[in-house]
């Protein structure tokens, strides 16, 4: 069972991490009929709404909208590139912004949990890796179950943050983003927007699922 959950995982993980690299790579051909970048686009938006306090950043971290700096980052291809992804990926962490500006619960939960949630899986890995160490000193069957349930918790509470996060992220892409591009972007490249939105999307559902799947792997252990 431990074994399946894990092949599982994997596969869940993968598999739209794959195909989401092979759509965002089909629409990244540069386009001379775009009249500016991802970044341009950005800012222009960013303006359009009144949000001239955020700033448009390169990054090497990929992208992402930083709450705390108040900051849309682009990775360098995205930054500068016109192409249909580069102004889709920018949409959509504009989208963010505007989830900041009007304080959509559910990023706001999010930004919480963030911080909170990876103190926790790093604990509940540290506790894993330690577990039979402590139980050989305790000597006790029940000091392993509490380490395992300990870290049960930890890997739950990372579970939690990846299910609140798919809300926001489908929030960003189709009801903030999909709509701006449809003044920006001809029709005909619409449904390539759409593709690259939901391959995104996607990678956020499966990060969810195999965080799901691993919290029941070590509930499983746990049982025995």
């Amino acid at each position: 069972m431990i074994v399946l959950l894990v092949v599982l995982a994997l596969a869940i993980f993968l598999l739209p991490n794959l195909w989401a690299q092979w759509v965002l790579k089909r629409h990244a051909r540069g386009r001379d009929d775009y009249p500016g970048s991802g970044s341009e686009l950005a800012s222009h938006l960013l303006r359009r709404f009144g949000l001239d306090h955020v700033a448009v950043e390169m990054s090497e971290q990929g992208d992402h909208y930083d709450p705390l700096a108040k900051a849309v980052r682009l990775s360098p291809d995205h930054f500068d590139g016109r192409s249909l992804t580069a102004v889709t990926v920018a949409a959509h962490e504009v989208g963010h912004a505007l989830q900041h500006a009007e304080g959509y619960a559910p990023l706001v939960a999010r930004s919480r949990m963030v911080g909170v949630a990876q103190k926790a899986e790093k604990l509940g890995a540290l506790l894993m890796m330690a577990a039979p160490f402590l139980f050989i000193l305790t000597r006790l069957p029940g000091g392993l179950a509490a380490v395992i349930a300990i870290a049960v918790v930890s890997f739950g509470t990372a579970a939690v943050v990846h299910l609140v996060t798919l809300p926001v992220e489908f929030d960003a892409s189709f009801n903030r983003a999909l709509p701006l591009l449809k003044e920006y972007v001809p029709p005909s490249d619409m449904n390539g927007a759409r593709h690259v939105l939901t391959a995104c999307a996607f990678t956020y559902v499966a990060a969810s699922l195999a965080s799901v799947l691993n919290l029941g792997r070590w509930l499983v252990i746990l049982r025995r």
